[in-house]
């Protein structure tokens, strides 16, 4: 069973984003909400959200609290802002307002139960 999240729009620049979320990646998703609760960056803060609100609607779904781990999290370019500043000798210089996406899916962990074999 699989529970997804995807945030479109958001005011961070994927590049900031991806730097959290090689941490992130190999976490349990609870330890990486606990991980990015203390982290003291503002992409931290939207990528908390982002698996929070997944790992909710995968409680929803189940009706219980599962042992989930990360199928899919990632950042991917949104849209871009472009606006013009002054430059030299009355040049206009372009500046790139970035967006970004987020996908997390989440899966439940399913027991391995060890086969006998009969012989």
């Amino acid at each position: 069973m699989e529970s997804k999240s995807y945030i479109k729009n958001v005011k961070v620049t994927a590049k900031k984003l991806r730097f959290l979320l090689d941490d992130v990646r190999k976490m349990d998703p609870y330890k990486a909400l606990e991980h990015l609760y203390y982290t003291p960056k503002k992409s931290a803060k939207i990528l908390y959200q982002a698996i929070k609100s997944a790992i909710e609607s995968a409680k929803t779904k189940l009706n219980e609290n599962p042992k989930i781990k990360f199928k899919t999290l990632l950042a991917e370019e949104g849209r871009k802002l472009k606006r013009f500043r002054a430059g030299g000798r009355g040049a206009a210089k372009q500046i790139l307002r970035r967006y970004s996406h987020i996908k997390v899916v989440l899966e439940v962990e399913e027991k391995k139960h060890g086969t006998k074999g009969t012989s």
